[in-house]
């Protein structure tokens, strides 16, 4: 992509006369620059080397002037280099195209950061583009690749004032079992594609298997580098692959159906972001969990002076009321007191589950309750470790459920948001587990069993 952008027709000039596309070099319209980028010079050769390499043949006859060096390539007119200075020096740079590479390692010890935004902007302002050609990030370290993998979230989440980026991920199927040979190697043939010697390609799976199961290798690491798993940081509550391995998009929970309300409110804060409001639902015959909705602060400027749409919230509870059969709903009452009381008054009376006689739905996640908040997380976490529930995939349930961290508690495991003001919310993560308290509770007490026709005799008419 390099050469092409460097050399190539890429940018449009019009169409031709059956109706095609034309293009023309960056060459007829300025002098292309292209660097090759990342925050170490053993990283800047997994690029450059097989540039080089790719420059040497035909292309040199097709192309005179262009003369491919060590260090940079001329072209017939303009180069490309590689860069691994910091952003301050390659600031005023004006790249036609730039590529970040391993961006997994880009982070703000580094400066990698920095040297991303620098490059983006020297790419934006003559209309050129930038790729980025990471390995799988590992959450919570704040690298490029893992902003960007955000910033892509929020696109899908229609959060993004902008949808400029297109992100193509091939990662092995969550249940890929790395001590199972058939199960790895299937999970590594899918992630190679057709690089893999299985598909006629050249990378031998059988060393990769071989590396993989090295007692040297860390099983994270193994999964980031060659199954391309996102997996999750050290201090992570469900990881990535465990969540992965529990959804199920295609599962539609119907009208009337018997389900169970997890909630966890939020009002505005006088300091860092606001968190976010969420409404988690579920069915409580098999245990599916779906987001009926979730309120966040946009980003930016566009979240200043934010608060929760109250009446919106207010507006999704009555039609998850009106929408299914609710035998019970449990809501952490944190700032939303008069609210889960007026929930209690209107719904309390014909929910067959109840949190207590005097408080049916009030459900607190703080205070001197930490034993039984403990026991729920736990319950919650073993649920998807054991695969004993499912959820609909959405992109903002699994962000809340990535962010959570766990944190020691004299009672036991607990989940926070990595420090008190980060803006990465849990609490989509803190209603689905309060969603599944309430199923558990209501499959203690017979609810969502099928119910069967009594049997009775048979009568044959002849």
């Amino acid at each position: 992509m390099a050469i092409v952008e460097a050399l190539g027709p890429v940018l449009p000039d019009g169409w031709d006369a059956a109706g095609q596309p034309v293009g023309k070099p960056w060459s007829e319209v300025r002098t292309p620059l292209v660097q090759i980028a990342a925050v170490s010079e053993t990283q800047t050769k997994n690029t450059w080397s097989p540039l080089l390499e790719m420059l040497q043949g035909p292309v040199i006859d097709a192309y005179p002037g262009l003369e491919p060096l060590d260090t940079f390539v001329n072209l017939p007119r303009g180069r490309i280099e590689p860069i691994t200075s910091s952003a301050r020096t390659v600031k005023g740079n004006k790249p036609v195209f730039a590529v970040l590479d391993q961006t997994e390692e880009w982070v703000r010890s580094n400066r990698g950061n920095r040297l991303a935004e620098t490059m983006r902007i020297n790419a934006a302002k003559i209309g050129g583009t930038t790729i980025e050609s990471p390995n799988a990030f590992i959450p919570g370290e704040g690298s490029v690749a893992e902003e960007s993998a955000a910033f892509w979230a929020k696109i899908r989440e229609g959060r993004a004032r902008d949808d400029g980026l297109f992100y193509d991920h091939r990662e092995a199927p969550p249940e890929t079992d790395m001590t199972d040979r058939v199960s790895l190697v299937s999970g590594l043939s899918y992630t190679y594609g057709d690089s893999a010697d299985r598909n006629g390609g050249h990378v031998d799976l059988d060393t990769i298997v071989a590396t993989i199961w090295d007692p040297s290798t860390d099983p994270q690491t193994a999964r980031a580098d060659f199954l391309n798993q996102i997996t999750h940081a050290s201090d992570s509550w469900i990881s990535q692959p465990e969540w992965a391995g529990v959804a199920a998009a295609d599962k539609v929970v119907g009208r009337g159906e018997e389900i169970v309300l997890g909630f966890d409110g939020s009002r505005r804060r006088n300091r860092g972001v606001t968190d976010a409001t969420a409404l988690v639902g579920c069915r409580v015959s098999d245990g599916h969990l779906f987001l009926l909705g979730c309120w966040e602060q946009p980003d930016g400027p566009f979240g200043q002076d934010w608060q929760v749409p109250t009446i919106e919230v207010l507006a999704a509870v009555e039609d998850a009321f009106r929408e299914y059969k609710v035998v019970g709903m449990y809501a952490d009452p944190a700032r939303w007191e008069s609210h889960v009381a007026r929930w209690e008054a209107d719904h309390g009376r014909r929910l067959k589950l109840k949190s207590s006689v005097q408080h049916p739905i009030e459900w607190w996640m703080t205070g001197g309750r930490s034993n039984q908040i403990v026991r729920a997380l736990e319950k919650f976490r073993s649920s998807v470790v054991d695969g004993e529930l499912s959820h609909d995939g959405s992109s903002v349930l699994t962000r809340h459920i990535l962010n959570s961290r766990r944190r020691e508690s004299r009672s036991g495991i607990q989940i926070m948001k990595e420090h008190p003001d980060s803006p990465k919310k849990i609490d989509a993560a803190i209603a689905a587990v309060l969603a599944w308290q309430a199923r558990v509770d209501a499959m203690a007490k017979g609810l969502g069993k099928k119910k069967t026709g009594k049997s009775g005799r048979v009568v044959v008419l002849r």
